[in-house]
C-alpha cells in the first residue's frame, strides 16, 4: 500500500479473534478489534460509512470460515470492496488444538481425540459461488510470492479473498506436507469462471493432491457502495 502511495489515515484494518488478531498492534494504520467470526460485517460497515477508505480484514479460518461464513457469502454476494485475508492454519491454536472447517478427516486434537469424522470444506470454491470477484491462495512461507498476491488483492476493486496457508507449529505442523505439494499457477485464465472452478477443485483441504497458489478468479462489476452511492434502481 506504501508503494502505492496510499496515505495510512486511509487505510483501516479489522480483526477478530485467534492466533492471527495481534497483527492489529503491529501495523501502524487504523484498526478495530471485532468479536468471533464478525471482521466481515464490521468491515463492511466501515467500508460502507466512509467508502474512500481500503479497508482489510483479518481472520482465522475457525473466525472465518466458522462462525463467519455467512458474513462471507453475503460480502461476497454484495461485491463489497474490502480485502479479506485468512489466515488458515486449519486448527483453533488459540484455544489449543480443535478442528476447524477445513481440518481434515482423522484430525486428532482437544476435542476429537481418536480423530474428527468430518469433511472439511472448500472455502474457496464457496466464495466462488457466492460471487467474490477476486479469489486467491498463497503461503506463509514464501514472502515475495504472498506479498505480490495480497496486494493485488488489496487494489482490487471490489470483494477480494485470500486464502494464506499457515503453519501451527505447536498442533498441526504442515510444513511438509505444503513443501511437497505446493505449486503456482501457469497458462491460466483468471477471467474464465469454468476454469477458475477447475483449479479450484484440484486440492479439496482434505486430499493429497497438489495445492495451487495463485489468483483463481479475477472480474472487474460496479460494488455494493458504488450502487449505494448512485442511488441504484433495479429493472
Amino acid at each position: 500500500l506504501y508503494d502505492e502511495g496510499i496515505p495510512l489515515e486511509n487505510i483501516v484494518i479489522v480483526s477478530g479473534i485467534g492466533c492471527h488478531a495481534k497483527i492489529v498492534d503491529y501495523v501502524n494504520v487504523n484498526s478495530f478489534y471485532s468479536i468471533h467470526g464478525r471482521v466481515t460485517p464490521v468491515a463492511e460497515g466501515i467500508k460502507i460509512a466512509n467508502p474512500d477508505l481500503k479497508v482489510i480484514g483479518f481472520a482465522g479460518d475457525g473466525d472465518a470460515y466458522g462462525e463467519g461464513l455467512e458474513h462471507l457469502i453475503f460480502a461476497a454476494k454484495r461485491n463489497i470492496d474490502i480485502t479479506m485475508i485468512i489466515h488458515n492454519n486449519r486448527v483453533y491454536g488459540l484455544t489449543t488444538g480443535q478442528f476447524t472447517p477445513t481440518s481434515p478427516v482423522g484430525f486428532k486434537g482437544r476435542s476429537t481425540p481418536e480423530g474428527t469424522l468430518e469433511y472439511p470444506i472448500n472455502p474457496l470454491e464457496i466464495m466462488l459461488a457466492s460471487g467474490a470477484t477476486f479469489i486467491a491462495r498463497s503461503y506463509s512461507r514464501g514472502l515475495k510470492y504472498l506479498k505480490k498476491t495480497l496486494k493485488e488483492a488489496i487494489t482490487h476493486k471490489g470483494f477480494s479473498i485470500v486464502d494464506v496457508l499457515q503453519v501451527c507449529v505447536t498442533f498441526f505442523n504442515l510444513y511438509k506436507y505444503y513443501n511437497e505439494r505446493i505449486y503456482r499457477l501457469k497458462d491460466h485464465d483468471s477471467e474464465n469462471y469454468n476454469q477458475a472452478l477447475q483449479r479450484i477443485r484440484e486440492w479439496d483441504y482434505n486430499s493429497d493432491s497438489q495445492i495451487a497458489l495463485g489468483v483463481f478468479y479475477k472480474k472487474e462489476i460496479p460494488t455494493f457502495e458504488d450502487k449505494f452511492k448512485e442511488g441504484y434502481t433495479y429493472l
